[in-house]
């Protein structure tokens, strides 16, 4: 490559090529993601901040004396928890993973973890995978998850199908963070195809809940499951905005420069309406949540607005170049803003309803951020 980049001609070019690619990733924005979207209402958003702690949950050793709980803790009875497992028990075939019977909510929850950077299984099934890899339902999943998947499944299959009989009137929700997200797709996916696995039931009952989702269906399964799949995103998260083909580069941190640059060059020259029709392409799964709590070029936090929509156009392509990329992927940041989102949303609701402004009036509200803020003086 440097001999190449000798080349005064060659080096010319693939400077501006470069200067055209930073200067389109510094005019993106993370509000560019969800400009179309609509608002999401406070009942449909509600178990997002509850599933959030409920992840959290995981990664405490014992629920009765827990060491990391979120203000207000995590609402879990200790006495409904049906199993927990570990990474000893699962083998690295998958992330560590509660089972919840909530019985306040009529709900039975699985909630899987996230990527444990000290885990090397965690990082396998990230990178078992390679674009066009897995067939699924007419279209492609990440093969790595979709594995994973399969291997919870089998191991409580026996327990979701007796909870599932016993409770008829509950819901079953799958819900996970990060690479436990692409899991909780996964099982989705799964158990909606194949309902007489756990006692033929009903879709309508199925559910996930996909935080800080990972890219792990092409956009028609994505489109699809849209009524079964939620993937939740806050703000600048770099995962959901990290294409498939950029798992390459944790396989050779050596040469990442080299990669770098090729992946500039490419998105450069190659017409994005082109990268987007290819079906193998992976997305994030099913109806997207954006919660947006920034505006570019001022400070500070606004009050987070929750935008919601299923698009069949592409979903969240580029990579937001902000200072708040990774740790808007945590999941503690998540929970926190969330629940900031969901108390926003009421106090919307009530401040709406309380002066008589119907869905029309609402949707020609251009300022929302006034509007919120006098909702919080409500």
């Amino acid at each position: 490559m440097s001999i190449i980049c000798g080349l005064p001609l060659l080096e010319c070019i693939y400077c501006l090529a470069c200067a055209r690619w930073a200067w389109n990733r510094c005019l993106h924005t993370a509000g560019h993601d969800s400009v179309t979207c609509g608002l999401a209402t406070a009942e449909e958003f509600e178990p997002v901040p509850r599933l959030c702690r409920y992840i959290l949950a995981v990664y405490e050793d014992n629920i009765r004396h827990p060491l990391w709980e979120p203000p207000g803790g995590y609402g879990i009875n200790p006495d409904w928890l049906i199993l927990r497992k570990t990474y000893k028990d699962t083998r690295g075939r998958a992330p560590s993973y509660i089972l919840y019977l909530d019985h306040e909510h009529s709900d039975i929850v699985l909630a899987i973890r996230g990527l444990n950077l000290a885990k090397e299984s965690d990082y396998q099934v990230l990178l078992d995978n390679q674009l066009g890899k897995r067939k699924f339902d007419g279209g492609y999943v990440h093969n790595g998850l979709l594995k994973a998947a399969g291997w919870v499944l089998d191991a409580e299959c026996e327990v979701l199908k007796e909870l599932v009989e016993e409770h008829p009137n509950y819901t079953l929700t799958f819900a996970g963070h990060s690479l436990g997200s692409g899991v909780a797709a996964m099982l989705a996916l799964v158990v909606a195809q194949h309902q007489d696995k756990l006692g033929n039931i009903d879709r309508s009952r199925i559910r996930c809940y996909a935080i800080a989702p990972a890219r792990c269906m092409s956009l028609n399964l994505a489109v699809r499951y849209a009524d079964v799949i939620n993937s939740v995103v806050l703000q600048d998260d770099f995962l959901p905005r990290t294409a498939t083909p950029l798992e390459d580069i944790f396989k050779s941190l050596f040469c990442l420069p080299c990669l770098l640059c090729l992946r500039c060059m490419k998105d450069t020259c190659i017409p994005e309406e082109k990268m987007l029709k290819d079906p193998r392409r992976l997305y994030a799964p099913g109806r997207l949540y954006h919660i947006v709590e920034r505006k570019p070029f001022r400070c500070g936090r606004f009050p987070p607005v929750v935008k919601t929509a299923v698009p069949v156009d592409g979903r969240f392509e580029h990579i937001v170049l902000s200072c708040n990329a990774t740790s808007d992927h945590a999941i503690i940041w998540i929970e926190r803003e969330s629940q900031r989102a969901m108390d926003v949303s009421l106090k919307l609701h009530f401040y709406v309803h309380g002066n008589g402004l119907n869905q029309i009036e609402l949707s020609q509200l251009h300022f929302l951020g006034k509007l919120h803020s006098k909702s919080l003086n409500y």
